[in-house]
């Protein structure tokens, strides 16, 4: 394949996709840490991120984000939420017109709560946009095991070209135009998934998960509709399949907030030992505040939120759901 790709971010899922990516087109990934792109690039790994996991030679990295964007014909931002904006001020400064961006970040800007392709369109319009997301765990994708993955983008002629990039292998790409809630599915549930970890950490049984996973789902839906997602999507892969993922695997970033939550810890002791971000916790206060605009009730996120920002404790968060009056299932709580 011709295309040029130019990916930012060289944390473990940046790099799992670039790898994946090098298979099919010549792929350059930006990277902030020295260390990190000399590795890359004489090594063929990235330890920190990605132990004991072989990179593709032909992966090239760089420190100078002008060499990743110039020449690219697809650009894909790899880049936690909260630092996303200031990095696609300086992609602007190289991208040539009309190239297509597509997001990795399953966040919000805290600031003003946008999603990320809101971003994309709004520093780079003109830019088709897309996001690629699903139930994703890097690790597993960079040992061989199977996956599969969504890119959603509006324009289905580009979102088909862009399939055959990232589609290789055991790891099968399926194309969506519903952007708002694909992305939306990605960001919601990481707050689920703080709240499984919760009820993990304190022993919670295999039945008390599903359960929080099921009405948690529910929420998701619930917001994500109002907000101009369509209800299939939730059910799939960036739904339910992304979902089920991030509450049950041990990889999880944000099951691992819950978890040591769970067993007593603070949100501070348990982020300052993380050097990868868990964004249900950077998004948990931007989630709320969307479903207060919407009107939307979902008890599992504000539990959460009131936990990580320590307004309360999990054990807490825990018996307040446990004492939740049940209703119809299909009613809000």
């Amino acid at each position: 394949m011709d295309l040029r790709v130019g990916l930012l971010g060289g944390g473990s899922w940046g790099t799992t996709v670039a790898s994946l990516v090098a298979r099919n087109a010549p792929v350059t990934i930006w990277a902030r840490n020295e260390s990190t792109v000399h590795e890359i690039n004489t090594q063929h790994s990235n330890s920190k991120y990605l132990p004991d996991a072989t990179l593709p030679e032909r992966l090239v990295a760089t420190g100078d984000i002008q060499e990743a964007i110039a020449p690219a014909d697809l650009v894909v931002m790899g880049i936690p939420s909260q630092n996303f904006r200031g990095v696609l001020e300086r992609v602007k400064e190289h991208i040539r017109p009309w190239v297509p961006v597509v997001s990795l970040t399953k966040g919000l800007e805290l600031s003003t709560r946008m999603r990320m392709t809101e971003i994309i369109n709004e520093v780079l319009p003109g830019h088709p946009s897309g996001v690629l997301t699903g139930p994703n765990l890097a690790r597993e994708i960079m040992s061989g095991y199977a996956a599969a993955s969504v890119i959603a983008m509006e324009d289905e002629i580009i979102v088909k070209e862009l399939q055959k990039v990232f589609h290789s292998g055991l790891f099968r790409v399926y194309t969506n135009h519903d952007v708002i809630g694909c992305e939306l599915g990605g960001v919601l549930k990481n707050i689920i998934a703080i709240a499984a970890g919760m009820g993990d950490g304190q022993g919670a049984g295999v039945n008390t998960r599903s359960a929080v996973i099921t009405r948690g789902l529910a929420e998701i839906t619930r917001l994500g509709v109002a907000m101009g997602g369509e209800p299939q999507t939730f059910a799939g892969l960036a739904g339910m399949g992304d979902l089920v993922a991030t509450c049950t695997s041990p990889q999880s970033r944000n099951r691992t907030v819950g978890f040591e939550l769970g067993k007593g810890r603070t949100i501070q002791e348990i982020v300052d030992e993380m050097f990868m971000v868990a964004e249900g916790v950077k998004s948990a206060p931007a989630v709320i505040a969307l479903a207060d605009e919407y009107g939307v009730e979902m008890p599992i996120a504000r539990e959460v939120y009131e936990t990580v920002q320590k307004q309360s404790d999990a054990r807490k968060a825990f018996r307040g759901l446990l004492r939740s009056t049940a209703g119809a299932e299909s009613d809000p709580g």
